[in-house]
Formats: C-alpha cells, structure tokens, sequence
C-alpha cells in the first residue's frame, strides 16, 4: 500500500493481508510483520494465534489487544496495515469483458466494473448487483456516478464477490435543445421529465413550454405529439418513446 493510501475504518481484514504490530511495556516486540494466513490468524509471538480475517479495520486494535492481555498488563500496542493481498471477484452478465479479476483489496464495486470495460451494449446502467455467499448486498445505480457525481451508494468488494450486470431497462431516446441527446436507460416508475433531467436539462435556447413526443413503437396513432411541462412531470416514460 502506498504511504498515502488511507485505509478506511470499515475495511476488513482478509488473508494475505500484512499487518505491523509494535508492542511496548511488560512485552517488547517492534515492528513485527504479520501476514494473515489462509485461516485467517495471525501468530503473534509470546501470544499465540488471533483471529483477525473479517475484522473492522477500526477494530483491529481492541481484538488483538483483548488476547494480548489474557496474558499481559500493562502494554501499549500499535497496528498498522503494511500491505494488502490483491483479491479475485467476478464480473459476470452484460459486462463488455466479463470474467474473474484480481483487484485490490481497497476495490470498490464500481472499481470492478470499470475493470470489466462497465456495461456491454444492451447492460443496465442501472442495475448492478453485487452478490457475497449468494446473497445480494447491493443494486448499484451508476447513473448516480456518472449523471450525479454520486457515490455514496459504492460499496467495499471482498475475495469471491460476484457482480451481475442486469439487462438493460426500458430506454428512451432524447434529442434537440438539451444539454446532452442520447438513448437514456429509465427506472420503473420515472416521467418523461426524468429523463429529460437525464439528458443535462434543456439547453439555455430552448422552448422548455414545448416538448415533442414520438412512441417509435406505434402504441399510440398520430404519430409526434406536443407534450406540456406538467404533463412530463407526471407521464411514464416507456421504452421507445423519442422526446
């Protein structure tokens, strides 16, 4: 780990991490370089093994400072981690490059699916699942990153993680006097205006009292309709629709 690499306190600690324990006081051992082994321990000497894989970075301390006292008083400790163990996940699903990577033990979901070249064409942006033991920890939005600079939904990989990128959502396509024209991917229960928000708003020369809608696949006859303002606060954008 580069020395200005922070590691967070919600980090837990996996196998093959390396750690720097210093004691002083009734037990002196300096800079002692532990590696966390295959079971999850650490041997320290005069001590014996603690289990620490899976731990809270921030509780790291308090766990091998609980065994250490079954034995002393009157020690100070300090804990470090030294290194990280690179980690395997898997991106699978409608990823550009799905397959197994070897990340960093500080990945994040959306480290990996940059990693995999993000979502192939017909993958949602919307849906990125990472599961752990077959359970689902998190369903990604990462249109929160790339529209909104939003990243708090982001969560921490560990070894054998298994990412699902979904089949992409209902799409529209949005042209003319916005910000950005593009096909945009739209959740369940979003409005025209959603999408158009989407699309960067409407550009600074726009007519935003004037919104043309075409269903390109002929649910509705009559082919471009004018759509208000208040009715694309409250119409559902459906798949096909052009704006």
């Amino acid at each position: 780990v580069p020395p200005t690499t922070s590691i967070p306190l919600d980090y837990r600690i996996n196998p093959g991490d390396e750690l720097l324990l210093g004691l002083s006081g009734s037990i002196q051992a300096a800079d002692m370089r532990l590696t966390v082994d295959r079971e999850g321990r650490i041997f320290v000497p005069r001590v014996g093994a603690v289990m620490v894989a899976g731990i809270r970075y921030g509780d790291l301390h308090d766990v091998i400072a609980r065994e250490v006292s079954r034995q002393y008083r009157g020690f100070e400790l300090e804990v470090t981690v030294a290194r990280l163990h690179g980690m395997t996940v898997y991106v699978t699903g409608f990823a550009n490059v799905p397959g197994s990577y070897t990340v960093s033990s500080l990945s994040t979901l959306v480290n990996a699916v940059l990693a995999a070249g993000g979502p192939s064409y017909g993958g949602s942006f919307r849906s990125i699942q990472l599961r752990r033991g077959g359970r689902l920890i998190s369903d990604f939005d990462l249109y929160d990153l790339l529209l909104k600079g939003d990243r708090s939904g982001d969560v921490l990989l560990q070894n054998d993680d298994v990412i699902y990128i979904a089949p992409a959502g209902e799409q529209v396509a949005i042209f003319g006097s916005v910000n950005h024209e593009g096909i945009f991917e739209v959740g369940p229960d979003e409005t025209l205006n959603d999408a158009i928000l989407y699309a960067g708003g409407v550009s600074t020369v726009a007519d935003s009292s004037r919104l043309m809608l075409l269903d390109s696949l002929g649910r509705e006859d009559g082919g471009w309709a004018q759509i208000t303002p208040e009715e694309a606060r409250t119409r559902k954008a459906q798949r096909g629709d052009v704006i």
